[in-house]
């Protein structure tokens, strides 16, 4: 479902960072800090094009057979949905000054809400996995999930943040979800209790054989010390390679991959962007991290997109570690939150992502080196139950021992 200043989502996957608190990230990175956005003005130069609107408002206003009951502010907020929905951009949304301001939460600390990260699919709203201990979680709810309605509201044909607004809530109350398990058939209805999600991003653990476990879950303003502190730990016990795992990641601020990435590679482009104008924007590798010498085998799944399909890219394609799992999401482009003057907010696509050698992750993700079935679940207890960390393990054993 955060931000950076500057901040920019690579989702609606999307994803800005949402909470669904629920914890929603829209998958992605943010360039705008959200109450840092500088409101843009009313217009006074509209095209004339647009001077139809008026002349269409007008006589709405006038001659509809509810004209006295007409509500100026809905009819100006169905218009700008129109033009959102003419972009034909998949990630583009209209947020009400209520709802913008919702958004702004996540900059306490924590989130109120169900605590899973979803996004928007062909299919519907999807889970793309319920954060570790969160009530979501507790609740049943997993990852591929499919979300039908909200306390009994249909919600085929919101767009993304309108979904998640009707799931997000002040700790302690309930929302009832309609709920299709992935691969059954059978819709269920789950009651979850929403509550106070603090906001952390990884999860680290020693396996057997001196070999690290690191689990990133998503990408904030946290994560590069969280990496850090583990990379310590992982020294301080003479461990002997790591495992970097990012499935079920849904992305994050764009700050914070870059620099957790850079702390694995000691040079070249991490990635690049292109611009409405076709400008570039490249982010490269600038120092040489304390990850750079560790053996690495890097974990991804169908539910790794946005910030984390960056960070396994660019590890792979700089030869830097093997990647296993399976394709990755494919949410590869940049979204910004603009404020307008009254509060609310148009969200929308500025920029696309490209790997180093030119792979476009917008629709196309990232293939695993090795693709072995990667199953979206918590951390298992056992790297014999999960098949994509068990080859993980198996390889990085291989690697130390050719060393």
């Amino acid at each position: 479902m955060q931000s950076m200043t500057d901040r920019l989502t690579a989702a609606r996957l999307p994803l800005l960072l949402v909470a669904l608190s629920l914890l929603v990230f829209l998958t992605g990175c943010n360039r705008v800090s959200a109450g840092a956005t500088e409101p843009i003005p009313p217009g006074d130069r509209l095209p004339a094009e647009l001077g139809t609107v008026g002349e269409a408002y007008r006589i709405l206003l006038d001659e509809h057979v509810d004209h006295q009951v007409l509500e100026p502010q809905a009819l100006s907020e169905g218009a700008i949905r129109g033009m959102l929905e003419a972009l034909e951009d998949p990630h583009a949304s209209y947020l009400s000054a209520e709802q913008h301001s919702r958004e702004q939460e996540g900059y306490r600390g924590y989130f109120e809400g169900i605590g899973a990260q979803v996004t928007l699919t062909e299919a519907g709203l999807t889970v793309i996995a319920p954060i570790p201990g969160a009530p979501a979680e507790e609740a049943g709810i997993r990852a591929g999930d499919l979300i039908l309605e909200v306390d009994g509201e249909d919600i085929k044909g919101l767009t993304l943040i309108e979904s998640v607004n009707l799931i997000r809530g002040p700790g302690g109350t309930e929302v009832t979800l309609l709920v299709r398990h992935v691969g059954e058939f059978e819709d269920v209805n789950i009651t979850v209790t929403r509550g106070r999600i603090p906001i952390e991003s990884t999860a680290f653990r020693m396996l057997d054989d001196g070999i690290g476990h690191l689990w990133v879950y998503s990408f904030s303003n946290t994560t590069e010390e969280e990496v850090r502190r583990a990379l310590d730990e992982l020294e301080a016990v003479d461990g002997r390679g790591l495992i970097l795992d990012l499935r079920n990641n849904p992305g994050g601020l764009l700050a914070s991959v870059i620099s957790v990435t850079d702390l694995f590679l000691d040079s070249g482009t991490i990635l690049y962007e292109i611009d409405a104008e076709g400008g570039r924007s490249d982010y490269e590798a600038a120092r040489r991290g304390p990850g750079t010498d560790v053996p690495l085998v890097v974990i991804v799944n169908q539910f790794s997109a946005s910030a984390s399909e960056i960070m396994a890219g660019a590890i792979q394609t700089s030869g830097r570690a093997t990647v296993v799992g399976t394709s990755t999401f494919g949410k590869g482009s940049v979204n910004i939150a603009r404020e307008l003057s009254d509060g609310s907010a148009i969200y929308f696509t500025i920029r696309r992502w490209y790997l180093s050698d030119g792979t476009q992750i917008e629709g196309e993700g990232v293939t695993p080196d090795i693709e072995i079935e990667s199953e979206a679940h918590p951390l298992p207890t056992d790297p014999e139950q999960d098949a994509a960390l068990k080859r993980a393990f198996d390889l990085l054993e291989e690697q130390i021992t050719q060393q």
